[in-house]
């Protein structure tokens, strides 16, 4: 069984949940902030960022992982113009695997953001500039003549990341989708329809197939309802209760629910159930409404795991990823659907103190700005044998909640502590107790 390129047997050791800070040096860093919010009492928030200043630096990291990739592909010079970093144990596939990973994962992060209105602020600026990047790239990935036609019709990587792309064309249609030419369109469509020669492994892959097939039905083209069908039910058969599903048959303990499984789940039923299909047995908003709900109590979890420093376990394989371990909380964040326990202030601050926590090495990024094999600096030796560069522009996922504008409450809002940093500081926080849904 393959798992994003890597059989279950070459996956690596499953670490213990120990707690999210390790080592003197971090532990340090945790007591000295503990003792600060502690001299803050209950406002302990006052030593948190506000709204402003955290959009400034979300959109910001956006800018830096977009523009390396998005300016030369856009001028068909990408492929020419950057060699991906490989893992030290990479199983010897098409390296050009990486192109469409870095551009399809990168574009279903910032697609909300990409979305937006234009402004005339120096933010509404940078928008257009990318999203005009964007849209030449789509047209680049997809023309057999361009430089940077994209590694559609050889290794089955290609299922993986095509569904990052269409996903960015789900979340964005307005920006993204409609503004192609009928001749991009159509190449997309082949290319999309010509992935079902793949046969999607028993995992998380037949999620990916689904998000196809829910795109071609959402842009009115002929779709495969059982490919769909089989996912969602599968899922549902997987999962394993108090919010986490199995990644197949078997739970394993890492962030595959964050990466792929709980986003793209409440994406798919969601596309289905504002589309009403009429087939099989399968009931979308209904199966949606309780994809929510569980989404809801697997961001619960998340969100604990978040230290008082902004740290969090690093646990399971594809940790190189970083902080795309928190797309469920943006996503939800996006779409109005934080539950109550999550105030948006709350989800804010503890995200953005990941953010900051992973982000804080240079060397997250290389000499030519390209994002690095890592977790929170430069470490290759953490890459498994399908990580490469291009892997690791699934980090932009973290980024989702930028679709908000910047007068939404989310950014607005006051930042309060999250739930170990009231832990650690000796402030009351609630108690969790596991559900039943």
């Amino acid at each position: 069984m393959w798992v994003d390129g890597a059989p279950n047997g070459e996956i690596g050791r499953r670490g213990l949940l120990v707690g999210a800070v390790s080592g003197a040096g971090a532990l340090a860093a945790t007591a000295a902030m503990a003792q600060s919010a502690n001299a803050a009492g209950p406002a302990s928030a006052k030593s948190l960022g506000d709204g402003t200043a955290d959009r400034t630096y979300s959109v910001d990291l956006l800018r830096r992982m977009a523009e390396p990739v998005l300016g030369p592909m856009a001028r068909g010079r990408l492929q020419r113009e950057w060699t991906p970093e490989l893992s030290p144990t990479w199983d010897g596939r098409d390296p050009h695997v990486a192109y469409m990973e870095a551009f399809a994962r990168l574009m279903d992060g910032v697609a909300p953001w990409l979305a937006l209105p234009d402004d005339p602020s120096p933010e509404g600026q940078l928008r257009a500039r990318l999203r005009d990047q964007a849209l030449a790239s789509f047209t680049h990935s997809v023309d057999p003549a361009s430089p940077d036609y994209l590694l559609w019709r050889s290794h089955g990587q290609a299922l993986v990341d095509s569904a990052y792309f269409t996903s960015a064309l789900l979340r964005a249609p307005d920006a993204l989708w409609k503004p192609l030419s009928r001749t991009t369109q159509r190449r997309i469509v082949e290319e999309i329809k010509g992935l079902r020669r793949v046969s999607p492994p028993y995992q998380n892959w037949i999620l990916f197939a689904a998000m196809n097939e829910a795109f071609l039905f959402s842009i009115g083209e002929e779709w495969d309802p059982m490919r769909v069908d089989l996912a969602i039910k599968k899922f549902l058969e997987w999962y394993a209760g108090d919010g986490w599903y199995g990644d197949g048959p078997r739970f394993h303990f890492d962030y595959y629910n964050s990466y792929v499984i709980q986003p793209m789940l409440v994406q798919i039923l969601q596309t289905l159930a504002a589309g009403e299909p009429a087939f099989n047995n399968l009931k979308p908003a209904a199966e949606l409404e309780l994809a929510i709900r569980r989404a809801q109590r697997y961001a619960e979890h998340v969100e604990r795991m978040i230290g008082p420093d902004g740290a969090y376990a690093a646990v399971g394989r594809s940790l190189t990823y970083r902080t795309a371990v928190h797309q469920p909380l943006g996503f939800l964040a996006w779409h109005g659907l934080l539950p109550d326990t999550l105030p948006p202030g709350q989800v804010r601050a503890a995200t953005m103190a990941a953010q900051r926590r992973v982000f804080a090495d240079p060397s997250n990024f290389n000499d030519a700005g390209y994002l690095t094999i890592g977790f929170a600096r430069h470490q290759p030796t953490l890459g498994d044998i399908y990580s490469n560069a291009g892997s690791m522009y699934i980090a932009s996922e973290s980024l989702i909640a930028l679709g908000l504008p910047a007068s939404d409450p989310y950014w607005t809002a006051p930042p309060l502590p999250w739930t170990m940093l009231r832990a650690y500081s000796g402030e009351d926080f609630r108690k969790d107790y596991y559900v039943e849904y």
